[in-house]
């Protein structure tokens, strides 16, 4: 699986931004998509995340603000941010886990990419 994020730039607070995560090769037993980031302090955590049964799971800083989508193949992955705020400011990554019983659960990373908000 590889992994190809776009769409980070520079924004005022309060605008908005939409990523997308292109996804290649062996797509097939993809069963979670999500977005991470990278903070000020450096940890990483989950923004947003949707499950192959179609549940979504949003961190809860960005809830109600944040949109997470897919399209039916795995094939492309994109977050919608809206309402921006300055602390959301960070290197977004989208992740990918796959299970085959052969390999057991992989997960896969992009690049990231940067979003900066300003105040």
């Amino acid at each position: 699986v590889q992994l190809q994020a776009s769409g980070g730039g520079s924004v005022q607070a309060g605008g908005s931004l939409r990523l997308s995560c292109e996804v290649t090769r062996n797509t097939a037993h993809i069963n979670i998509m999500a977005w991470y980031r990278d903070g000020p302090t450096n940890e990483r955590e989950l923004v947003a995340r949707i499950i192959s049964n179609g549940r979504i799971n949003y961190g809860e800083a960005v809830k109600g603000r944040f949109t997470i989508s897919r399209d039916n193949a795995n094939t492309a992955l994109h977050l919608q941010m809206n309402t921006l705020k300055p602390e959301d400011t960070g290197v977004y990554y989208c992740n990918v886990n796959a299970y085959a019983p052969s390999t057991g659960s992989v997960s896969y990373w992009g690049q990231g990419t940067q979003v900066t908000v300003s105040s």
